[in-house]
């Protein structure tokens, strides 16, 4: 079964990414990590209910990683913006078997918190980015418990692709993401409904 877990906001420089999510949220994110074994570093920011949003991008000071990093970020251009979404498993090498497309698992951990990920050997989610990265947790409270509350409350999280309905068949079978929906449309993109401090935003 795969839940949300969190959603990204990557950039091409992590201070990018996170005035991004500043600028249009009205609450300052909080501290992150550095993954060594992929070159990147991040900020995280608790979104109810039991979810949280991270900025990422490729940290400059760590050594290039020995094969290409997760979230297609060897390729990321443009201004920051929401670019990919998360999904929690209870099983890491079922969801695989079932999923393959999903990725190899790859073990990680930082600062007291250890997981799994399925990440591409190219690095590259499928569907341009939009299929789901798969993550297992391997802690008692993993982030969306255990961050601060922000005053963030998501409503909605859009997926916009031309061939939306490929990867609603794939997904079909196991999601189970009430917030998740699934739009046929030109460009690929991801679209956040979130409730703040200020009103309604869209990321």
């Amino acid at each position: 079964m795969l839940e949300l877990d969190h959603i990204a906001v990557a950039g091409t420089e992590l201070g990018s990414a996170v005035a991004f999510c500043e600028a249009a949220l009205g609450v300052s994110m909080g501290p992150g990590g550095r993954h060594a074994r992929y070159g990147t570093w991040n900020r995280l920011l608790g979104l109810a209910p039991q979810l949280y949003l991270e900025a990422i991008a490729i940290d400059p000071a760590a050594p290039a990683p020995p094969d290409p990093r997760w979230f297609g970020l060897d390729g990321f251009a443009g201004p920051a913006r929401l670019d990919k979404w998360i999904c929690r498993v209870p099983d890491m090498d079922a969801a695989i078997a079932a999923l393959p497309m999903a990725g190899r698992r790859v073990d990680l951990e930082r600062d007291g918190l250890r997981w799994s990920m399925a990440v591409p050997e190219d690095g590259q989610l499928p569907f341009d980015g939009l299929f789901p990265a798969l993550i297992q947790w391997h802690v008692a409270e993993p982030p969306g418990q255990s961050l601060p509350p922000s005053g963030l409350y998501l409503r909605a999280l859009r997926v916009i692709h031309p061939r939306v309905g490929d990867v609603q068949a794939l997904l079909a079978p196991y999601l189970a993401a009430p917030l998740v929906g699934f739009e046929t449309g030109p460009e690929p993109r991801l679209v956040a409904e979130i409730d703040g401090p200020g009103g309604p935003v869209v990321l």
